[in-house]
């Protein structure tokens, strides 16, 4: 199995002069460009002390000099550790200490924030208009023409997850993972050397980078690369254009513009939707409006991609499809482990070439989270239908019991969405005196229409079962979210935590 790194390479030597980054306005970057640039970071990285196995912190904005960097980590067999461009100096503080890198690299602009930083982790800068200390070093030094031999057990990349329920755990990546993963997609998305794909994504996740980015590298495609999302600006970029990546927000917004029809996504063949689950209204109103039925795929930091609606079959809104070629799926009981039947709802477990090598420094925390026959306890609750598809019902730490009874969110949810005049809902646990927990759901109107609480209670009586009926229901503006779209359950939970005491 080829690494990313060397499936790059083979792209940049077989067509060295097909554009790689193409920015609306600005000059176009080609495979070659992108190769030499690599090549001179892997330089500057080594004289800088950086050796196979070192990690390399990276907290900088979207560039295609951050991609260059990204592969000049990887030809040194060092381990890509990309940090949200959001997180704080005191969560910095955290990652470096955790994670003990050889090397930070951050924005010119908050160098100043990081001037205390671990004793013995060197800082660097890299801008996003290609400049900072690490463009000057990697420009005064000889460029670095070999790699390093990495195995597909080697670890590539260190990923922190978001850490909403207590401490973040770096999840290690191998080689063998990345790669395994791509070409799974590769071969399931038909993605080729002729696709043109839309990068509005962040790249300091598993999405935008693991998913969009290596894609286009093994692939030898084309990524018009932007750096933050308008709507208004993809519908134009359609017209030249194969593949959008995106999360759920991207599809809400592109739905609001009237522009967005079956004329403007005529030359495009696949829209994906992951990171968060897309709502079966969305996935309606975007078919209704395109033609096009968006791609659901279900993945998370330790494994990647795991499952996908199919590209040639039914994209089944609500559902996120099949396991990928190699992977193995099931559902199980959480205390047990027992496998369950076609239609209960369990905890999804996994298996393949796809899962983390473990935690950093947590060789505990990795233990608790497989079973015995080596499959990755995902957390995840899901069910598969008589039809074989996967649905996600939630997370298990989102799971409320009320007086002894299970309540699954997601259901719940279903039935406020499908009523008139609202855009959304999250039902959230908290604590109940009586009953353990209660559930409560926070809803967020269409804008211009009126919702009622107490309408909306009244009606889920006659819906669905008395114990499930929310105690309170709290209308607001939004939901809280982080970058990739994912509605913050825990900060609901924090908010509300008293409203039923």
């Amino acid at each position: 199995m080829k690494t990313i790194f060397e499936l790059f390479t083979k792209a940049a030597t077989t067509h060295p002069d097909k554009v790689l980054f193409e920015r609306p306005g600005l000059s176009l970057i080609t495979y070659r460009d992108t190769s030499e640039l690599a090549a001179q970071f892997a330089g500057a990285l080594a004289t800088l002390g950086v050796e196979a196995g070192d990690r390399v912190a990276v907290q900088a904005d979207k560039s295609p000099e951050y991609i260059a960097l990204y592969l000049g980590v990887l030809q040194l067999g060092a381990v890509f550790l990309p940090l949200n461009t959001a997180y704080t100096k005191s969560e910095i503080e955290f990652f470096l200490e955790d994670a003990t890198p050889r090397l930070f690299i951050c924005d010119p602009m908050k160098i100043s924030d990081h001037a205390c930083v671990k004793e013995g982790v060197l800082c660097e800068t890299l801008g996003a208009n290609g400049d900072g200390s690490l463009i000057d070093l990697a420009a005064q030094g000889a460029p670095c023409r070999e790699f390093y031999p990495s195995s597909i057990n080697d670890p590539a990349a260190i990923l922190y997850t978001s850490g909403t329920t207590g401490r973040s755990k770096g999840a290690i990546l191998t080689h063998g993972n990345l790669a395994s993963n791509c070409a799974a997609l590769l071969d399931s998305w038909q993605f080729t050397s002729a696709d043109r794909l839309i990068h509005a994504l962040p790249v300091f996740h598993t999405h935008g980078l693991f998913v969009a980015v290596n894609m286009t590298l093994a692939a030898g495609a084309t990524m018009i690369f932007l750096t933050q999302f308008d709507a208004d600006q993809i519908i134009d970029l359609m017209d030249e254009a194969t593949v959008l990546m995106g999360v759920p927000t991207f599809y809400s917004r592109l739905l609001q513009v009237d522009r967005l029809d079956r004329t403007r996504t005529s030359g495009m063949r696949l829209f994906v939707s992951g990171s968060a689950p897309l709502l079966a209204e969305e996935h309606k109103k975007f078919k209704d409006r395109t033609g096009h039925a968006i791609l659901e795929r279900y993945g998370m930091t330790e494994t990647c991609m795991i499952a996908t609606n199919p590209y040639g079959g039914e994209r089944i809104p609500g559902a996120v499809g099949h396991p990928l070629p190699g992977i193995k799926l099931r559902i199980a009981a959480s205390k047990s482990g027992e496998v369950l039947p076609v239609g209960e709802t369990g905890v999804i477990e996994v298996k393949g070439p796809n899962v983390f090598a473990g935690y950093w420094k947590m060789p505990e925390k990795t233990a608790e989270e497989f079973r015995a026959d080596g499959f990755f306890i995902t957390g995840d609750l899901g069910m598969i239908g008589e039809d074989g598809y996967l649905r996600i019902v939630g997370r298990e730490k989102d799971l409320i019991i009320s007086g002894g009874y299970n309540i699954y969110p997601k259901e719940i949810e279903e039935v406020i969405d499908a009523r008139p005049g609202v855009m959304e809902s999250a039902v959230i646990g908290v604590h109940h005196h009586d009953m353990g927990e209660c559930p409560i759901a926070v809803v967020v109107p269409i804008k211009g229409c009126q919702l009622d609480s107490e309408t909306i209670i009244r009606e889920l009586r006659g819906k669905i079962a008395r114990f499930k009926v929310p105690r309170h229901v709290i209308i607001q503006e939004h939901l809280p979210r982080n970058v990739m779209g994912k509605v913050q359950k825990a900060a609901l939970r924090q908010k509300y935590a008293e409203i039923a005491k």
